[in-house]
């Protein structure tokens, strides 16, 4: 608490209070959760550690609060519940630490009877139990209960522990649910106890009194607590709080990222439209890690026109490379620092010529193909910035001649820029797939949804050389019982060879299969890929590598 206290004119008084008075206050409006915090992020485990750990009576760590009469844009719902407005006029508090505790808190024992219990996750989350019957095992004593079946009437819901009126209810139910009077009244006692220690938990409340709303920010964005630490974005959201009208830096990025995705490209990590936002207000240190209040005062004078010029060049860097590179989805990009890039060039470009654009389209097959942008670093980033802002002003060329392609990879994992810039090759070199009944494989529909799953492994026999390879890999539906085995046989039997070649399987490579010589199979089919994909690299003036294979590097973002 040190960043604390230092702080001119504010004042901190710790305090205790019962945690029932914590929420009521919620319940009033009168704490309440300001806009510019982190949405609720706890995983369903987390919930219930909490409260194992408050039936336990350890500590649930401090809770940090701002008093203040200025009024302030905050959630209108916390832990899924709607609350009403702030009491006009009344000094209101707004939870700087402890916001993911309070939610579930909330959410859990102020749930009304009548909320939707169902299988869907933000249904059932909120509803927390105590089975009354402890178990053997020392682990965590709560459930969630996820099936539609009825919840057994031993489970006590922690809903009611806090009204009295819900507890009788339920504790008068307990006798239906027993098989004998002793141990109706052993379930009752436990269920006692359990509301007992809900309602004499006290948890420690750190008040800050005074100060401005960029102080307060500034020691809310300074703070490391033990939940879910906040991402770059999130920080410099939070210290610019006002800067872009009553929305926040991440509400306007998350828009970016919906209007993308409406768009049929998919999901742009919201970190690539962030740092984008920086590189287009002039920052250039886009992937420092420190010093972030530094980089808010730095930007924030510049946010509102760069959220706005990244909403309008981000959707012209969309259209750009599934126009003319030829990339249908965001999540086929190699490294998302393309995408930023991108926008610095339309961005700094007065007008972008033919031939420049051009120069583009070998820009990022050349760096896919390389693995120019794997593990870079700050500086070299910042040279990357630099470097596209002189060739979208004409001063410079870009800097990728010479660089070499890497081999084709060896294996099929989407987490390589390798195999990613493989499977755009592929994807264009055939375009019409086809299935054994002849009709055509909407391969982008089954990317957006199934990604990797989407190519099917031909041998799925295990130990098999080689099985890893994208050249084991096909994308074809098939029927019931027909393996893709079984169906390139047939195929090649029937001599449907249009359909073959719609996959780029050759009638040679399936002769290796219909011999069961599986690995030989693979590495034929790998040679004629390998050698297809070669030839395209090398048509764009791109030195292809000096080994046909090599290993596919785990290097996206």
């Amino acid at each position: 608490m040190g960043d604390v206290e230092v702080v001119k004119d504010i004042s901190v008084v710790p305090e205790v209070h019962f945690l029932e008075q914590v929420l009521e206050r919620i319940s009033q409006g009168e704490l309440r959760v300001p806009k510019f915090q982190r949405p609720f992020l706890w995983r369903p485990d987390q919930m219930l550690q909490l409260f194992d750990s408050m039936e336990r009576g350890y500590p649930m760590g401090s809770l940090l609060i701002w008093e203040t009469t200025m009024p302030l844009e905050s959630l209108d719902t916390i832990g899924g519940r709607s609350i009403p407005s702030a009491p006009e006029g009344a000094k209101v508090a707004y939870v700087l630490d402890g916001h993911q505790r309070l939610s579930t808190l909330f959410g859990v024992l102020h749930r009304s009877d009548d909320a939707p219990q169902s299988t869907q996750q933000e249904d059932w989350m909120w509803w927390v139990y105590r089975p009354l019957v402890r178990p053997d095992h020392d682990g965590v004593r709560y459930r969630h209960w996820k099936s539609g079946e009825t919840v057994p009437g031993s489970f006590l819901p922690m809903r009611s522990v806090l009204g009295t009126l819900d507890f009788l209810e339920y504790a008068r139910k307990l006798s239906d649910v027993s098989g004998s009077r002793e141990e109706a009244d052993h379930l009752t006692k436990e269920s006692e106890r359990i509301a007992k220690r809900v309602k004499n938990y006290k948890v420690s409340v750190v008040r800050m009194e005074g100060g401005t709303l960029k102080q307060a920010i500034e020691v809310f964005s300074r703070i490391n607590s033990s939940g879910q630490k906040m991402r770059p974005d999130q920080m410099v959201s939070a210290l610019t709080y006002g800067t872009i009208g009553s929305e926040t830096l991440s509400d306007k990025m998350e828009e970016i990222r919906g209007r993308v995705a409406a768009s049929g490209f998919g999901e742009i990590p919201i970190m690539t439209i962030f740092q984008t936002v920086l590189a287009l207000s002039g920052e250039e240190d886009v992937q420092r890690d420190t010093s972030w209040e530094t980089m808010a005062r730095k930007v924030q004078g510049q946010l509102m026109t760069a959220v706005e010029d990244t909403d309008r060049i981000v959707q012209e860097v969309v259209e750009f490379l599934r126009d003319e590179v030829r990339v249908p989805l965001a999540r086929l990009v190699p490294y998302n620092i393309q995408i930023m890039l991108l926008a610095v060039f339309f961005h700094f470009s007065d007008k972008a010529e033919a031939e420049q654009r051009a120069k583009l389209r070998n820009w990022f097959w050349t760096t896919s193909l390389a693995g120019t942008f794997a593990g870079a670093t700050t500086t070299q980033v910042r040279n990357f910035i630099r470097q596209m802002k002189a060739f979208a002003g004409g001063t410079s060329a870009l800097g990728y001649s010479g660089e070499r392609a890497r081999a084709f990879p060896d294996r099929f994992d989407l987490r390589s820029a390798r195999v990613r810039a493989y499977l755009l090759w592929d994807l264009q070199t055939f375009p019409e797939r086809k299935n054994p009944d002849g009709s055509t494989v909407n391969v982008l529909e089954l990317l957006a949804t199934a990604h990797s799953e989407t190519y099917r492994h031909i041998i799925t026999q295990s130990g098999v050389p080689g099985a890893s390879s994208p050249a084991n890999r096909i994308v074809m539906t098939t029927p019931p019982g027909v393996s893709i085995r079984q169906a390139l046989i047939r195929l090649a039997e029937e001599g449907r060879t249009d359909i073959l070649d719609s996959h780029g399987v050759s009638l040679a490579s399936i002769e290796h299969l219909k011999a069961d010589s599986y690995t030989d199979f693979i590495f034929a089919r790998q040679q004629e890929l390998a050698a297809r994909e070669r030839q395209f690299i090398e048509s764009l003036g791109i030195e292809s590598a000096e080994k046909e294979v090599g290993e596919a590097d785990i290097d996206t973002e």
